[in-house]
């Protein structure tokens, strides 16, 4: 039987009338309550807190299993788990639209979230879990799909807005906490306490999480419901060079997300083994750049009509460089803080991408072209992690800290490499920024005539290239909601 067409329009209106069906008793479904963004909330906060939890015990468990390349190995690790996020993103994506949300949720986060137990046990086992674990890691795409479906298109914008900040709230709060107890109890009881909260959040999904996609919304039969293009992780990138604008756009998020993806792998071992922070200062660091983040979020809206999608995101960009030098050439504390304020300014140059890509681009090929950009991110979010280890390999930088402690001196060379540039890769990642700057300059000037007139079934199309081109990591999710 070949399956009909549901248009965005009915999708709206199997949401609205979910609450009378539901009453009426005629659809029954696992959980508590109704289908909300609540559910969706808590799911987001429980998985990153309890992984918010192990940013200070990962970093002494990564220098203590690989004390002579650390830097390296969390990079191969974290490019690893980018890749495989990457590759299996689409996938996963395609099968929740024919199995329902609540599956996938449980399945992602079940095993996302299953090598932290291991970490009390056998490091080696732990980070090479970390790394497979990678083809779960897209809870993000399967959250934001749950939030389609229980929210109308005038919703949305909101919602994605409450799950961005949600994210930002657990990462604020759980490093500082993480290391606190630390301090006081020791590595044992934080992985035991983020275990505890993984377990909450599966059996939160099990027990209370109701199913948000319609009976009448999933396709009929498997066999037309997935195609290999949808599954296929690199069909959005293959069709990035068919407009000019689109290239230049796509080139531009390649050399600006690489180095921002490879530094979010590795600024807090950075902090912690080479500049002398402190656990206690790396926990309060990640809080304050967090703050600072939701609050450039705040005044996005007026930036934008203020300046422009396309002067906005070339602000972002020079704020970034700005960061990546002062995180490769600093060579004191104060300049990683002044660092980290550039780094929250700097949050702001993805939703403009976003928001330029919305206005700039036609009606009928948004949902594509949004779906060739977040292939391009989920892309660097595999390449970038591996550069950052390989140059920081190269280049002699030591994160041993056993080596800081015992006072053992560096040879020759690595001395005056770090002397002259503590962190060649940031350095290297800010020579590609000015070049995705340079990039940027000749996009064209924001106001497509008509661009902002999209149809439901187009804009139902946007939504689905979110969700399914391609990884959604921590890093994209606040900007997600600019859309």
């Amino acid at each position: 039987m070949t399956p009909t067409k549901t248009t965005k329009t009915e999708v709206e209106m199997v949401i609205r009338n979910r609450k009378t069906v539901m009453k009426d008793g005629i659809m029954t479904m696992s959980g508590i309550g109704e289908p909300s963004v609540f559910h969706a909330l808590v799911v987001i906060f429980l998985e990153f807190f309890a992984w918010g939890l192990l940013t200070m015990p990962i970093i002494s468990v990564l220098n203590i299993t690989f004390p002579d390349h650390t830097f390296l190995m969390n990079g191969l690790i974290m490019g690893i788990k980018g890749i495989l996020s990457f590759l299996s993103a689409p996938l996963i994506g395609a099968l929740s639209d024919v199995w329902g949300r609540k599956f996938f949720l449980l399945v992602t986060v079940f095993f996302t979230c299953a090598p932290i137990p291991l970490m009390t046990f056998n490091t080696w086992w732990f980070f090479a879990m970390i790394s497979i674990s990678g083809v779960f890691a897209v809870t993000f795409s399967i959250v934001f799909a749950y939030v389609a479906d229980v929210t109308t298109e005038a919703e949305r914008s909101r919602a994605y807005g409450l799950v961005s900040a949600t994210f930002a709230a657990s990462m604020v709060i759980s490093p500082a906490l993480g290391a606190y107890l630390m301090d006081l109890y020791g590595e044992a009881l934080v992985v035991a306490v983020a275990t505890a909260v993984a377990v909450l959040d599966v059996f939160f999904i099990m027990v209370a999480v109701p199913e948000s996609l319609p009976e009448k919304v999933r396709p009929s039969g498997w066999g037309p419901a997935i195609s290999w293009e949808q599954a296929d992780p690199f069909a959005a990138l293959r069709k990035v060079g068919a407009e000019r604008t689109v290239l230049m756009l796509c080139v531009a998020v390649f050399l600006s997300y690489l180095p921002e993806a490879g530094q979010y792998s590795c600024i807090f071992v950075y902090l912690k083994l080479v500049m002398g922070f402190g656990v206690v200062q790396v926990a309060i660091f990640i809080a304050i750049v967090g703050v600072l983040s939701i609050a450039v979020q705040v005044v996005l809206g007026f930036l934008m009509r203020s300046l422009g999608a396309k002067h906005t995101i070339m602000l972002g960009l020079l704020f970034e460089m700005m960061q990546l030098m002062w995180y490769g050439f600093g060579s004191r504390t104060w300049m990683m803080w002044a660092a980290g304020v550039l780094a929250a300014l700097g949050s702001l140059t993805y939703p403009a991408i976003s928001a330029y890509v919305s206005v700039n681009s036609r009606a009928d090929r948004q949902g594509v072209v949004q779906g060739m950009v977040t292939g391009v991110r989920g892309l660097c979010n595999g390449l970038g992690p591996a550069m950052f280890g390989v140059i920081f390999y190269l280049f002699h930088v030591d994160l041993n800290e056993e080596h800081a402690v015992s006072g053992i001196n560096p040879r020759p060379d690595e001395e005056k490499y770090v002397r002259m540039i503590p962190g060649p890769p940031f350095v290297l990642g800010a020579l590609l920024v000015i070049c995705a700057l340079l990039v940027a300059a000749f996009l064209p000037e924001d106001g497509t005539v008509g661009a902002r007139q999209t149809s439901p079934d187009l804009r139902f199309e946007v939504e689905r290239g979110r969700r399914v081109a391609g990884p959604l990591s921590p890093l994209m999710a606040p900007e997600s909601a600019a859309l």
